[in-house]
């Protein structure tokens, strides 16, 4: 039976992950999302479909470059928890 410890173990490294892997896609949302918010202050235009459509490209873009990375962190991962099940199944 799996004990308590190593179940908040495996969350801790779940959400360490989801935030590492994620990191790269939000930054790059956030950096862009501030350029075009800056943009349309000093332009006086406030169009809301403007920030959604260069945000959407920058996130195209960033997921082609980091997509293997971000693939390979997320397989390695799996990988890693698959590895330990039987240690898992046999604690107790």
């Amino acid at each position: 039976m799996i004990t308590q410890e190593a179940v908040l173990d495996i969350a801790k490294e779940a959400i360490y992950n989801i935030i590492i892997t994620s990191a790269p896609l939000l930054l790059v949302s956030l950096i862009v999302g501030l350029i075009v918010s800056i943009f349309q202050t000093v332009t006086s235009i406030q169009e809301q479909t403007l920030t959604f459509v260069p945000k959407m490209l920058a996130i195209f873009i960033a997921l082609m470059l980091c997509g293997a990375w971000m693939l390979d962190n997320m397989s390695g991962f799996m990988t890693d928890l698959w590895s330990k099940f039987s240690y898992y199944l046999s604690m107790g």
